[in-house]
């Protein structure tokens, strides 16, 4: 699924209660994260959850797995996972994220401590585009 089946589905859900049950369901199918990846080198910081971020390049692609020992929070790793899943460092670094996650509601309808650790994702992948 690509980003605008995602805002495309999250419109068709009535309210929060569905929206926060179908962010679960995302991540409940993340593929798992192998257990040597969950170490301290690849923990997201500024998380209020464990969260873990590994990024993979293929040539000029990159591509990342992620986990979280929080629900929701492996939820909203997938929908990260899914904005910038396949894409260039070039590509990363002109994402409008936050206008993505406007689209979704995501900014109103979380926990203050929950936007923090989606900026801290987002800027941990940003940071992997700069260097690897």
């Amino acid at each position: 699924m690509d980003i605008s089946e995602l805002i495309e589905n999250f419109e068709f859900l009535d309210g929060w209660e569905d929206k926060y049950r179908y962010i679960i369901d995302l991540g409940e199918k993340l593929p798992p994260l192998a257990p040597e990846f969950h170490t301290e080198e690849w923990k997201v910081r500024g998380c209020q959850s464990q969260v873990w971020l590994v990024p993979h390049r293929q040539e000029d692609r990159l591509w990342f797995e992620g986990d979280s020992d929080a629900a929701i929070v492996k939820g909203l790793i997938a929908i990260v996972l899914m904005i910038y899943n396949d894409k260039s460092p070039a590509e990363i670094k002109s994402i409008a994220v936050d206008d993505i996650f406007a689209k979704l509601g995501l900014q109103e309808h979380l926990s203050p401590s929950r936007r923090n650790g989606l900026i801290s994702m987002t800027e941990k992948i940003k940071n992997y585009a700069e260097v690897l």
